[in-house]
């Protein structure tokens, strides 16, 4: 069910401008400080955790401003200090700020006081659908007189505010390029330093890694069958639109059988702006939802992870840092490319066979769980699809955000030697 669109979305942007240009008068006059001050639109995590870790640790002062009682909650079992970002204090926060890190919008942080300050823009996934300034979607206004003037009116406030960002870490030259031109930015603020939300998927041994997954998962999702195989189903945002890919009664009929026969459970991570109705018609515990209210952070789940199923999220280009097999489920690519577009050719990263429904994808998945040789074949194709995107590999992308910061004129901690 679709619960959000960039037409709403920019529509209340247009009714704030006001509120923008008190804000603007009241950062010109505060000096900023020296506190790093995060915000993240998909709660506590992300790169900017990754980040938030690595500052405090080096000694910087920090602050994370929540949007939710639940984010309050995983911060504070995180020993992270907060305070709401909408309200006086966060206003406060984010005005005298000397670094500001997001992974979604200036939003995450205080809208109405980020005017000057040191922008670090982490972003949240390698783009295989156009985004910012290359898709018509960014400018989506509702349908009223004037609308046209209305698009270009919020293409010229979406360049100016990513003119903001002084630091835009890229995975690869490869995703670099994606990202100079969705921001309007140029190769001086984008930089190749690989991404921090990836850290955890190549740091430390595999095992230790599996392990750790192991047991982010059982704490999101309860009572799952031991030893059974996991397969995450992650559909991507379809800009308010519904969801075209759920499946019929039918077709949940052959989902379970499938799920049965491979001793497997299927994990439902629908997006958070736009879930759909991934429930079959009688309870099993061979599907289990893992939406953003279990988990807010994947990420760090991945590896333990067998199969991953998706349409045109990001994670495509992640998993395979674990060599993590991907199979593609698009009933929509046609209308998806015409209307939203990709970087690139969809088939380029999908293959020349992308499921168009639940029973082609459910064939598919079946080969790959009961044949190791197909499971290779797909997990070294993963593998060489992720190389093409992520430059490092090392568990040392926040390190290198770090130091890019530091070196763009960002003072040491208060204290520090």
């Amino acid at each position: 069910m679709a619960s959000f669109s960039f037409g709403t979305g920019n529509a209340a942007k247009l009714l704030r401008i006001p509120l923008y240009a008190v804000g603007r008068i009241g950062t010109f006059l505060l000096p900023r400080g020296r506190r790093w001050v995060f915000g993240c639109g998909a709660g506590i995590g992300d790169g900017a955790l990754a980040l938030h870790r690595h500052a405090s640790a080096m000694g910087h002062d920090t602050l994370w401003l929540t949007a939710t009682a639940r984010e309050e909650r995983d911060a504070a079992a995180l020993g992270i200090p907060t305070a709401p970002k909408n309200s006086a204090r966060g206003w406060w926060a984010t005005a005298r700020a000397g670094v500001l890190v997001v992974t979604h919008g200036l939003g995450d942080v205080n809208r109405y006081a980020n005017g000057g300050a040191f922008v670090v823009q982490l972003w949240h996934g390698i783009p295989l659908k156009r985004i910012g300034l290359d898709s018509s979607a960014t400018t989506q206004v509702p349908h009223v007189p004037g609308a046209a003037v209305l698009r270009r009116l919020v293409g010229f406030l979406y360049r100016a505010a990513a003119q903001r960002i002084r630091v835009l870490p890229a995975a690869s030259d490869r995703a670099r390029g994606r990202l100079e031109s969705a921001f309007g930015l140029g190769d001086d603020r984008v930089v190749v330093t690989g991404e921090p939300r990836v850290d955890v998927l190549s740091a430390g041994p595999a095992e230790e890694r599996r392990r750790s997954a192991s047991a982010v998962l059982h704490a999101a999702v309860d009572d799952l069958p031991e030893g059974a195989r996991t397969v995450l189903y992650a559909p991507t945002w379809r800009d308010g639109a519904p969801d075209p890919a759920v499946p019929t009664a039918a077709e949940w009929t052959l989902i379970l059988r499938a799920l049965e026969q491979a001793d497997a459970v299927l994990l439902v991570r629908s997006h958070p702006l736009g879930a759909g109705r991934y429930a079959p018609p009688q309870p099993s515990r061979r599907v289990r939802s893992l939406g953003a209210d279990r988990l807010a952070d994947v990420t760090p789940a991945l590896a333990a992870i067998d199969v991953l199923v998706t349409d045109y999220s990001s994670l495509a280009y992640d998993v395979g840092l674990l060599g993590m097999p991907v199979l593609f489920l698009a009933p929509d690519a046609e209308e998806y490319a015409r209307t939203r577009g990709f970087y690139g050719r969809y088939e380029d990263v999908a293959g020349p066979d992308p499921a168009r429904d639940w029973t082609q994808l459910v064939q598919q998945l079946e080969a790959l769980l009961s044949d190791d040789r197909a499971y290779d074949i797909a997990s070294s194709r993963s593998a060489t699809l992720s190389a093409e995107m992520h430059a490092h590999r090392d568990g040392r992308n926040t390190e290198r955000v770090y130091q890019v910061i530091r070196a763009r004129g960002i003072p040491a901690p208060k204290g520090a030697a």
